[in-house]
């Protein structure tokens, strides 16, 4: 690790930082009662879009250092965004209590479609996403950049889960019984059942239309190295 790679570490600690430290925890409710809500927000958006763009930055800038062999990773990148791409698409086209803003939609009637399969469907397609490129790349800055974002896609949901349990606890105890954090469990367990109908045809072809277009430009775009060649 050089000093590039410092720097990235240290731009990904803050990030997470504004996520786990003020959203989702109660500090979030003395910021927004001292500030109101729309600054709280405001100040909020600058903080993470700022917070991000300095990672962004910082990934683009660190020195490509292999930790282990990647290869054998590759088809299993290939799986891992093929269930990214579908779940994806329906956290940012279906109701999802757990979104921003969202949070009136709460209860057992907004335990369908893509939500039956895990309560947080976009938080879940970002963490694929983030470990398919971790173990397709093998290097210390692809551990450090993706392995943040897996950090935060797969502990923030618990604390997004905390709020909205707070904020309803009687009809988030509804939605939670018909849900689950982790993909599937719900569906195994059978407290839920998943409709097509639900989860909708034209975003399952979009899905598939979406998947089949980043496959074909992914090396033309990004690069070819986390894809099986």
């Amino acid at each position: 690790m050089d000093a590039t790679h410092v720097v990235l570490l240290v731009a990904v600690a803050f990030f997470l930082a504004i996520h786990f430290l003020v959203s989702g925890t109660r500090l979030r409710g003395i910021l927004v009662g001292a500030l109101g809500e729309g600054v709280y927000l405001g100040l909020f958006s600058l903080a993470s879009a700022a917070g991000l763009a300095w990672v962004v930055w910082a990934y683009g800038a660190a020195t490509t250092q292999p930790l282990w062999n990647s290869v054998g990773f590759r088809h299993l990148a290939l799986v891992l965004m093929a269930l990214a791409v579908p779940l994806a698409v329906g956290g940012l086209t279906a109701k999802n209590p757990t979104a921003a803003r969202q949070e009136k939609a709460v209860g057992a009637a907004a335990a369908k479609g893509f939500v039956a399969i895990t309560r947080h469907p976009l938080m879940t397609a970002i963490g694929l996403w983030a470990l398919a490129h971790l173990l397709a790349l093998g290097t210390v800055d692809g551990l450090v950049f993706f392995g943040g974002l897996l950090v935060l896609a797969w502990l923030g949901p618990l604390l997004i889960d905390a709020k909205r349990r707070r904020q309803d606890p009687a009809r988030w105890g509804e939605f939670a019984a018909r849900t689950s954090y982790a993909p599937f469990v719900a569906l195994l367990q059978g407290r839920n059942r998943l409709s097509m109908k639900d989860l909708g045809w034209w975003r399952l072809g979009l899905s598939v239309a979406l998947f089949a277009v980043f496959v074909w430009l992914h090396p033309e775009v990004i690069g070819p190295t986390v894809w099986p060649g």
